[in-house]
């Protein structure tokens, strides 16, 4: 990682911040670490934080720009997947706490008043989190071999009242299969946490953007110690052993992105805003 000397004055620039992490640490990541678009990484430091950044062009990430940008689907995959690259590769630093997506500030003097502003904030959660990754727990409810639809072309019903006898039994089906799920997912959920310091739910992603085949019914990050890892590993297993209807798949270690609010609630200069500073 190059040092924090370099001075940019070039006005169409501003500065992408990665993540925080502690200064000490700053100086074993890779040299070979590329941020969006391939720009060098720097470590910006402040006392005992150092916020890694990269310059990139304010004709993405100034403010009205990025307002058009975050309507772009594509672009913000790839502006997530730049941004977890470089996450990723800070790991071997020790605790890493991720910015917001697109927290930019407009020079590295603003970086550094990131980090000087929201210091309490972020020191308590390098502190909290300090040993312990995030694993990522996701659960589906398989997708049923047939359809009504399918019943009916091939089972076409003889009456009025057998049509609505049919669709009654299968909303009663659905009803069913939907309550099996959610228990499923909360003795997931339960014997998960009670194996993690902390635990969070998130909303069940959308198939159309996970790309993975049935309902997404369990969508949720764990946070463990590293000691435990394998343990927890081990035991998302068994769970998934179990399952009949169900399919869960276990990602990690990552960094906390799910338990650092943000880094700790910081805000670009006193603006508050993801583009700002």
């Amino acid at each position: 990682m190059r040092d924090d000397t370099h001075d940019d004055t070039e006005r169409d620039q501003l500065w992408y911040v990665y993540a925080v992490t502690r200064a000490r640490g700053a100086d074993s990541v890779r040299e070979e670490l590329r941020g969006l678009d391939g720009a060098p990484v720097h470590a910006l430091r402040d006392g005992a934080l150092a916020a890694v950044a990269s310059p990139v062009r304010a004709a993405d990430f100034a403010e009205e720009p990025l307002r058009a940008h975050l309507e772009d689907l594509g672009w913000l995959e790839r502006t997530a997947r730049g941004h977890q690259r470089v996450v990723d590769g800070l790991l071997s630093t020790g605790c890493v706490l991720p910015m917001r997506l697109a927290t930019v500030c407009r020079d590295p003097a603003g970086v550094r008043r990131l980090l000087t502003g929201n210091r309490a904030g972020l020191e308590a959660a390098i502190e909290r989190l300090d040993g312990c990754a995030e694993w990522g727990v996701k659960m589906y409810a398989e997708p049923s071999c047939a359809t009504p639809s399918d019943s009916a072309a091939t089972n076409p019903p003889a009456s009025g009242r057998d049509y609505l006898r049919r669709r009654w039994e299968d909303a009663r089906a659905a009803e069913e299969a939907a309550r099996n799920a959610a228990e499923a997912a909360r003795e997931v959920h339960e014997t998960l946490t009670a194996a993690a310091e902390r635990a969070r739910l998130h909303p069940p992603q959308d198939p159309r953007l996970s790309g993975e085949p049935g309902q997404n019914v369990l969508n949720s990050a764990y946070l463990v110690p590293r000691e435990r890892e394998r343990e927890f590993s081990a035991l998302a297993g068994r769970l998934a052993g179990r399952l009949t209807a169900h399919r869960l798949t276990l990602s990690g270690p990552w960094a906390p992105y799910s338990f650092g609010a943000a880094a700790a609630g910081a805000t670009a200069d006193a603006e508050g805003s993801t583009s700002g500073d």
